[in-house]
């Protein structure tokens, strides 16, 4: 096991060098100088001059390469051209919020998914198990910014049940341990505003679960079919056991592995696909941060930021893979 993780973390260190040298390309090739966004249309070039001597811009494309590779390796991820704050000390809270709408929109997608899709292969070809992959086919056709506009309408403009936008009540704002808003509010004992902030967590999350609610669904529906016209699941249900113990002990547990699968990758794509939602919902995140960091050409932001986000996707892929041998014994890394 442990020699598996070795071999898998050293297969990181090309993927991330890869990353990083295609993203610095890409983001060079947006049209826009940063030194004159940063000192508006209005400056002159005397000035916008000097800022790109200060900023390192002007130099060859390989040299600012080399000078952020060499940063990575002592851990610095550089400065933000516009703020001109070290990343590494401004990254985290945006990126706290995003892991916190993404575990909150994962934890929706899996129980109401993989339940939905038992369900519509425990009663194959009923009313429930149209009227599921009815809803999951709507579910993954929708666009994320459209379900999100229409949650705000419905439930926070009609209903008035829950508040459009943000990540807590600006009157009132939560002293910040981790970074993580519930974990917060927990140690701190403001059981009060932990209702709060669970209220702003609710439209974001469910807009940003749908889509992997419905793959976890349907993936779920599909390996259970499969699984319960198995040998072992009519010899359990001969033996008299209640199909309940059936379907969520014995079936469910062999046809959980594809599912894994679905459920780690929609996971790292939650936090790298969360900008429209984040955008819209105004949730200060990292895909918002990223966002921002693009209109003003922020290289330093916008290449670490995407090196957080990856980084994390692979450490994900790996939890899931090494989930797979407890899960099923027979799995063995070598």
């Amino acid at each position: 096991m442990l020699h598996y993780i070795g071999k898998r973390l050293l297969q990181l260190i090309p993927v991330l060098l890869g990353m990083t040298f295609i993203v610095f390309m890409i983001i060079r090739a947006i049209p826009g100088d940063p030194a004159q966004v940063i000192l508006g249309q209005q400056a002159s070039e005397e000035a916008i001059k000097a800022l790109r001597t200060t900023l390192g811009l002007d130099n060859p494309w390989y040299i600012q390469y080399f000078d952020y590779l060499k940063g990575l390796v002592t851990g610095d991820l550089g400065q933000s051209l516009r703020t001109r704050t070290p990343v590494v000390d401004e990254v985290w809270p945006y990126l706290a919020a995003t892991i916190e709408l993404s575990v909150f929109a994962v934890i929706i997608a899996i129980i109401i998914g993989i339940n939905a899709g038992i369900i519509s292969a425990w009663f194959q070809n009923s009313w429930f198990d149209y009227l599921a992959m009815i809803i999951a086919l709507i579910g993954v056709s929708m666009p994320i910014f459209f379900l999100g506009l229409l949650n705000q309408w419905i439930f926070a403009i009609e209903l008035d049940w829950l508040p459009t936008s943000g990540r807590m009540n600006v009157r009132d704002p939560i002293e910040s341990i981790t970074g993580f808003y519930i974990i917060d509010t927990l140690i701190t004992g403001q059981f009060d505003q932990l209702s709060t902030i669970m209220r702003h967590l609710i439209l974001p999350g469910t807009a940003l679960a749908t889509i992997p609610m419905a793959i976890i669904a349907r993936m779920t529906r599909s390996s259970m079919l499969e699984v319960m016209r198995s040998d072992y699941v009519r010899t359990a249900r001969s033996k008299g056991l209640r199909m309940f113990w059936v379907v969520y002990k014995h079936a469910l547990k062999n046809a959980i592995i594809p599912v894994l699968t679905i459920i780690g990758l929609q996971m790292g794509l939650l936090l790298g696909g969360a900008i429209l939602t984040e955008t819209i919902f105004a949730w200060p995140g990292i895909g918002r941060y990223i966002y921002e960091a693009i209109n003003y050409r922020d290289y330093p932001v916008i290449q670490s930021g995407i090196l957080i986000v990856a980084f994390i996707f692979v450490m994900i892929n790996l939890f899931v893979d090494l989930l797979y041998s407890l899960v099923d014994p027979r799995i063995k890394y070598d």
